[in-house]
């Protein structure tokens, strides 16, 4: 079992400043060795958890 993500009510997702006037896009939380990704529609619904590490190469991966 994986320990939750300490993720606080007034954690600050962040949005990307290319999306959709803040809709149909993801957001992402980071602390310093764990990030979080969600969609901007459900901010209730399921997460995806992954080291920061992972985070940054799917990101180089996605922008190529």
């Amino acid at each position: 079992m994986q320990t939750p993500i300490p993720i606080t009510n007034n954690a600050q997702w962040r949005k990307s400043t290319w999306s959709d006037q803040g809709e149909n896009c993801v957001e992402v939380w980071r602390d310093s060795q764990v990030a979080a990704v969600r969609d901007s529609k459900n901010t209730a619904g399921p997460m995806l958890n992954l080291p920061v590490s992972a985070l940054v190469n799917l990101l180089g991966i996605v922008a190529e």
